[in-house]
Order: structure tokens, then C-alpha cells, then sequence
């Protein structure tokens, strides 16, 4: 039989060799990242997410040099195989390929079940943080509305209006003149156009204006919540639910290479 040229024992050897190299690289970087830091919950839940997630983003390199492997052996085989390869597939890099490849295999399963618990972890933990802030900003929210309330009750009364006017003038006039400091101007102007708010609210409609400051400023909360919840499915969900999938399908792809494999070898 003739062979082909390209199949030849250097192109066989090769490729076991950078099958090999491929292999042993990525085990190695898998067990620099599986090397946890002395953290604690939930630090530690998080160092899991973010390993795995790396975990798995490299998990084709060592299929690939398993194929590169067996390619390499299937190479060999049609030029003329070896006795010690017909003797003793166990003494074969090939068959301990396979075991790898089945390790591997069950690994990434594994990998799937608990990267879907720190994934629904991590996504509950951000959600609780998120309520919990809306929670402080509608409380604080709450108060400067009474704050509002009480203020505009008061400048009812004419001559508390006309001293906060008094007050008014007596500013606006500092500013003009220069006489307050560069570092406190921006909140001076601030104080003056509030002060100027108040003072028309309570002409035109004291009664509604702090359920109208609340309103508006719980529509801002709300939505900055609504905000918040996309980041979420964006930075949690989206890439969680890739890690998932593409854990899932390297175990199903090392098992399938890694069983069939060694049933070959084995018959």
C-alpha cells in the first residue's frame, strides 16, 4: 500500500508532542487557578464565580490537544503500528489521554452544577444590595419631603416670609459683590435658587408641592433601580448563563472522547 507523504512518522510525532504540551499546559494553569486565597464568604463565592468562569473559557485548549493526540496515534497506526502499541495500550500516551479527557469531562459537569449556584448566588446578593439602597433613598427621600413641608408652612406666615426674603436679598447682594469665597459660591448659588423655589411653591401651591417633590424624585429612584437590575442580568446573567452552557458542552464533548476512547483501546 502506498502512503501518503503527508503521513509521516515526524507529522505523527509532532502532533502527539504538541497534543502533550497542550495538555499538561492547561492542567497546570487549571491547578494555579484552583488554588483558593485565604478569603471567606462571600469573597470566597465570588473567587469561585470569576475561576470557573476563567476555567472555562480555556477548557477547549486541552480538548484540542487531546485530538491532536489521538490524531497523532491514528497517523502512526496507518504507516505501521508498533508491537509495543498492540501489547499494551495502556503503556500508550493515548490511553492516558482518554483518562484525562473523562476527568475533565466530569470536572466541567461539576463545574456546571456549581457555577449555576454562585451564579444564582452572586445575582441574589446584587439584587438584596440594590433593594437595600432604593430602601435608604426612599427613606432619606421621605424626610426631605417633610423637611419641604415644614419649611413652606412656615413662610405661610408673612413675617417669616419676609425675613427669609430679607435673607434672600441679603445674599444674592454678597454674591454680586464678591463676598463670598470661590469654594463656597456654588453652594450659595445652590442655597439661592432652593430658597427661590420654596418661596414660589408657597405662593402657588404649598399643599401639593412635597407630594410633587416626592413623586418626581421616587420616579428618579425607581428608575435608577430599574437601571441597576439590567446591569445585573448584563454583568451576572448574561455571561453566567454562557459559562453554563459552554461548561456543559466541553463535559459532554470530554466525556464522549474520553469513554468512546478507552472502550476502543480496551476491545
Amino acid at each position: 500500500m502506498k502512503i501518503n507523504p503527508v503521513y509521516t512518522p515526524f507529522t505523527a510525532l509532532s502532533l502527539k508532542f504538541v497534543g502533550v504540551i497542550m495538555i499538561v499546559s492547561s492542567l497546570l494553569d487549571y491547578i494555579s487557578l484552583a488554588i483558593p486565597p485565604t478569603l471567606e464568604d462571600p469573597a470566597f463565592r465570588e473567587w469561585q464565580w470569576v475561576t470557573t468562569t476563567q476555567v472555562v473559557n480555556q477548557g477547549i485548549v486541552p480538548l484540542v490537544g487531546i485530538a491532536f493526540l489521538v490524531v497523532g496515534y491514528w497517523i502512526a497506526s496507518s504507516i505501521g503500528p508498533s508491537s509495543r502499541e498492540e501489547s499494551s495500550p495502556i503503556g500508550q500516551l493515548r490511553f492516558w489521554g482518554f483518562v484525562v479527557s473523562s476527568l475533565l469531562g466530569l470536572i466541567f459537569l461539576l463545574l456546571v452544577l456549581l457555577h449555576t449556584s454562585n451564579t444564582l448566588w452572586r445575582s441574589s446578593q446584587s439584587f438584596e444590595k440594590i433593594e437595600a439602597q432604593a430602601t435608604q433613598l426612599e427613606s432619606q427621600l421621605e424626610q426631605q419631603s417633610q423637611q419641604i413641608d415644614t419649611v413652606i408652612q412656615q413662610l405661610k406666615d408673612p413675617e417669616t416670609r419676609k425675613q427669609t426674603e430679607q435673607e434672600l436679598q441679603r445674599l444674592e447682594e454678597a454674591i454680586k459683590q464678591g463676598q463670598i469665597p470661590a469654594n463656597q459660591l456654588p453652594q450659595a448659588q445652590a442655597q439661592v435658587q432652593i430658597v427661590k423655589n420654596l418661596l414660589e411653591i408657597s405662593q402657588q401651591n404649598p399643599d401639593a408641592a412635597p407630594n410633587e417633590f416626592k413623586e418626581k424624585n421616587l420616579n428618579k429612584i425607581l428608575s435608577q433601580k430599574k437601571e441597576a437590575e439590567n446591569q445585573i442580568k448584563n454583568q451576572v446573567w448574561k455571561p453566567g448563563i454562557k459559562t453554563i452552557i459552554n461548561s456543559l458542552l466541553l463535559a459532554i464533548g470530554y466525556i464522549a472522547i474520553g469513554w468512546m476512547g478507552l472502550r476502543s483501546l480496551m476491545s
